[in-house]
Formats: structure tokens, C-alpha cells, sequence
């Protein structure tokens, strides 16, 4: 299963590009198959948007998720990027190569020619998501845990 993800951050203003790749780039891999596209929008070149493709299992991805939100605690882009976060997680359910020029008969959806099974995609969706969420909760609680220690200390 390949899983995709598709974040969107804004910089701050005066923040560069460069500024972000610094402070978000993972210092430890997810130990499989990963890419990562970053873009810089052309109408808001201050919007950044990354999509990663990761190669994984359900029993992995949540081990790919920890991973993730260790790199995030571990180097934070509160003073390069607003507050606001896009998130969209999914799987990969087709891969179409539309190069060739000319009539193009229609494919059912696969993935380097084997062919997607919807149902069990349906199925991991909702696990999925599931996991996100939870991801997404136990970085939430451990920034919030570090601020108000921060705040604690400088008192």
C-alpha cells in the first residue's frame, strides 16, 4: 500500500523557503520506501506544500506517524510557518501515465499493473485516519506539555 500525504504550510512573513527546509528536514528515516515532493506555490510563493508517498503496511504506518511527530517536536516550525496546517492523508489507489500522445483506451485503477482492490482501500481508509487523528493528538498534548513548561520555568 502506498500512502500519500499532502501538507500545506504558510511562511511567516520574511521567512524564506530555505529557512523551511532547515528547520523541517527529518533527521531520521521512516525505514521504507518514502518520497517526498516539496512545492513552492507560484500564485503564493509564501505557501509551501509537501506531498510524501511512503510505501508501508497498516502495521507500519502508525511507526512512520511516531516518527513523524518526533521530527516535528524535535525541530519546530512555530517561527518559520503560521499557526494554520493543511492536512490530507490517503492511499495511492492509481498510478496513469497519460504521456503518450493520441487516443488513450480507459484503465481500471492500478498501480504499477496490478490492479487496486476499492474495497480493501475502503477498509484502511477509516484505520487510516484513525491513526492520523491519534498521531495528531499525542504531538498536539506533547507541544502543549512543552509550552506550558516553558511558561512554568520562566516564571
Amino acid at each position: 500500500m502506498i500512502t500519500v500525504a499532502v501538507v500545506t504550510r504558510r511562511l511567516k512573513e520574511g521567512k524564506t523557503y530555505e529557512d523551511f527546509r532547515k528547520a523541517w528536514y527529518h533527521t531520521v528515516g521512516f525505514g521504507t520506501p518514502s518520497t517526498l515532493y516539496t512545492m513552492i506555490n507560484a500564485a503564493d510563493p509564501r505557501e509551501i506544500v509537501v506531498i510524501g508517498f511512503i510505501e508501508t503496511t497498516l502495521d507500519t504506518f502508525m511507526k512512520g506517524l511516531e516518527i513523524d511527530v518526533r521530527e516535528r517536536l524535535g525541530h519546530s516550525l512555530d517561527k518559520i510557518v503560521e499557526p494554520a496546517i493543511g492536512r490530507q492523508f490517503g492511499i495511492l489507489v492509481a498510478k496513469d501515465d497519460f504521456s503518450s500522445e493520441g487516443d488513450i483506451g480507459y484503465k481500471s485503477p492500478a498501480i504499477n499493473g496490478e490492479e487496486t482492490d476499492l474495497g480493501e482501500v475502503s477498509n484502511n481508509l477509516s484505520v487510516i485516519a484513525t491513526m492520523v487523528a491519534e498521531a495528531l493528538k499525542t504531538r498536539d498534548l506533547a507541544r502543549a506539555a512543552s509550552k506550558k513548561e516553558v511558561l512554568g520555568n520562566g516564571q
